[in-house]
Parts: structure tokens; sequence; C-alpha cells
């Protein structure tokens, strides 16, 4: 006799859902085209069908510990392929950042993030930080020199100033993204469990560790993203985003270590190596970022939510004033390398701050969900 699930439909989850991108979701009459079309569904229990009905039928508790909605990559398959116009795609990318305020706390954060009327309040919040720490520490200086010779950026806005805010921000995303992490790999185990995905009983975080590990090369590689058809443009844009945030935090924590370490302060040589990997980074962060947004403008049959611009904007962001920065440094523009460097700060505090409620934070739980995948042994 089959089990029987007394199912609860969540109105509230279904609206969060259409808010969020998922607005053809009714659209769906369940034809299965798009789990037939998804070039990296598995064979058995595929997605994004049952995912599609799950959230027709607003249940909530099927799809929000669903590591299936991680699997997904959003290819665009299913989604030109729906002879309705469900966007599947979308509908799952909709799912996934609801997921992502889920575990994230405190979650009205995560509401602001996506939350468009909130963005000048998230941009207003490092400015107003930064200017009350410099001028109560004494570590923000309005007057610093001003001759060719003489610009650094440590002398406007300290550098011990700036390791002030971000190495306890960075301990703030660590501990959000900790706790996050712990209750969704019990709900996805959980879930799996429920509907038959794995043989395996209890959590082992060891073998999960080594499923980690061996998944990271498939995610360097970008491996699913070439799978894909309808939009395997974007492997190019999405791989040198993601490389060149690889190649600004090695470049972070070398200079962090030369300046605490070695004592050796900035500005350094164009010369120097970690500066030539500083500035390809920099360089492949604002190409990548434009083609991303192209190829979103030109994708005028899929859904590009606030979620998508939102953190396209920060991305671009960053790197056009990190260029800038340092551009404007080299041309001896004093006045405008300190502004650029402020604002550059703003945009860095916004990526990081609120990494674990944006869409950034998909790196994340997609990397631990198809570890998980590995390590459960889907079936």
């Amino acid at each position: 006799m089959r089990d029987k699930y007394l199912i609860e439909p969540d109105v509230n989850f279904v609206k969060e859902i259409v808010g969020l991108g998922g607005d053809t979701l009714k659209k769906c009459f369940q034809c299965a085209t798009c789990s037939v079309v998804c070039p990296i569904s598995p064979d058995t229990k595929p997605f994004p069908r049952k995912e599609m009905i799950a959230a027709s039928w607003g249940l909530k508790d099927r799809l929000v510990g669903n590591p299936d909605i991680w699997l997904c990559h959003n290819c665009g398959d299913c989604t030109t392929k729906c002879p309705r116009g469900a966007k599947p795609g979308e509908v799952l990318g909709a799912v996934r950042s609801y997921a992502i305020t889920e575990y994230a706390a405190p979650k009205a954060i995560g509401k602001a993030v996506n939350d468009p009327k909130m963005l000048p309040l998230l941009m207003g919040i490092p400015v107003v930080i930064f200017l009350v720490l410099g001028l109560i520490t004494g570590l923000l200086d309005f007057s610093p020199p001003l001759g060719e010779h003489g610009i650094s950026h440590s002398k406007f806005f300290s550098t011990w100033l700036v390791d002030m805010i971000f190495v306890p921000l960075a301990g703030w995303v660590v501990v959000v993204f900790a706790l996050g992490l712990k209750r969704f790999v019990s709900d996805i185990h959980e879930n799996a469990l429920l509907e038959g995905k794995t043989d395996k009983q209890e959590l082992d975080y060891i073998g999960l560790g080594k499923a980690l590990i061996g998944v990271l090369p498939t995610i360097l590689k970008q491996d699913k993203f070439s799978e894909c058809s309808e939009n395997k443009d974007r492997d190019v844009a999405h791989w040198m985003v993601f490389l060149s945030f690889i190649g600004l935090f090695i470049v972070t924590n070398v200079f962090f270590v030369a300046l605490y370490g070695l004592q050796l302060h900035g500005p350094y040589s164009q010369l120097n190596p970690v500066k030539w990997l500083a500035n390809v980074s920099g360089v492949a962060l604002i190409i990548g970022s434009i083609l991303m947004i192209k190829n979103r403008l030109s994708k005028t049959d899929q859904t590009s939510a606030y979620k998508d611009w939102y953190l396209l904007g920060l991305v671009l962001g960053l790197g056009l004033t990190g260029m800038l920065t340092e551009m404007t440094r080299m041309a001896g523009m004093a006045g405008l390398t300190y502004f650029m460097y402020f604002v550059h700060l703003v945009f860095v505090f916004n990526l990081f701050a609120f990494l674990p409620f944006s869409k950034l934070a998909h790196l994340v739980y997609r990397t631990v969900a198809m570890a998980y995948n590995e390590w459960s042994g889907r079936k």
C-alpha cells in the first residue's frame, strides 16, 4: 500500500514565488516536457516537473528543503521548450531565492535584499558605518595629501578602519552561512529519505566533506553549464566572474598577510605579480558581468527578476569602482581616486554583508547540494 501524505497548501508561499519571478507558475499543465528536455536532470525522480507540481500546490515543505532545486543550473532549455510558457527554470530560480531567505537569518534582511524599495537603505548602511566609525576613531582623514606622489588610499581611509569593519563582517557572513547550512543539510537529507532518493539513513559529515572535495573540479570547470544548449553562451561569462572572485580573494589574503605579517605597506608596484593578478581579475570581473547583463537583455523570453539585476549591478559596480580607483590613483587624480575608493568600499560591503541573503548565496548552497548528491548516491 502506498504511503499517504496530508497536503497542506500554503497560499502565501505561492504568492512569494510569484513575486520572486515565478509569475508564470500557474501556466504549467504538468506535461513533463521540462524534465524530458533537461540535459542535467537525473533519470529517476527527474526535475523540474515534480517541483512545478509542488510549487503550484504551495507545498513549501516539499520544495524549500529539496536538494533537487539546487541541482538545476537554470540552463533555460526547459523554459524554451515549455509548450505553455510556464518557464520552469525561472520558477525554480524563484524557489531557490525563497529558500535562501528561509535559511539565512535574520529573515528581514533577506526580504530587504529582494525588495527594490530597500536598495537606498542597503547602500546607505555602509556609508553611515564608515563615516561614523571613521569620525569616532579618527581614522578617516578628509584632507589627505593631494600631490601625485602623496596619493595613498590608506591616508584617506585608514587600513585599520577598513579591517575594523570588514574582518567582523567576514565573521558575520561565516556565522550566518554556518547556521543556515546546518539546517539546510538536515532538511535536504530528510527530503531525500522521504522521497526515496537515498538509502543512507544517517548523515556522515566526514563523508560529505570528502564528497565536497570531489565535486570542486566540476564546479571550477563549470561542467554543468557546458551541458546546456539554450544558455550555453552564459558559460564563458559565469566562468570569468567566478574565477575573478577567486583571484581577488587570493589577492586580498596575500596583501593582508603582507601588511600585518610582513609589515609591507602599499601602494604596491604594478610589477608585483600579485598586483597583476588583481588587475587581471578586476578586468575579468567587469567583462564577465557586462557579458552576463548583455545575455540577460538578449533573452527576452526569459524572466530576469530584481534579485538578478541587484546582484549583477553590485558585481559590475564592484569591478568598475575597483579599477577606476586604481586608474585615478595612477593618474594622480587624488580627489577623484579617494572618492572612488569610498564608493568601492560601499559596493564591497553590500556584496559581502548581504551575501548569505542574495542570489550569490547560490554558490554556497548549490555546492553543498551537489556534494550531498554525490555522497548520498542519489537514486
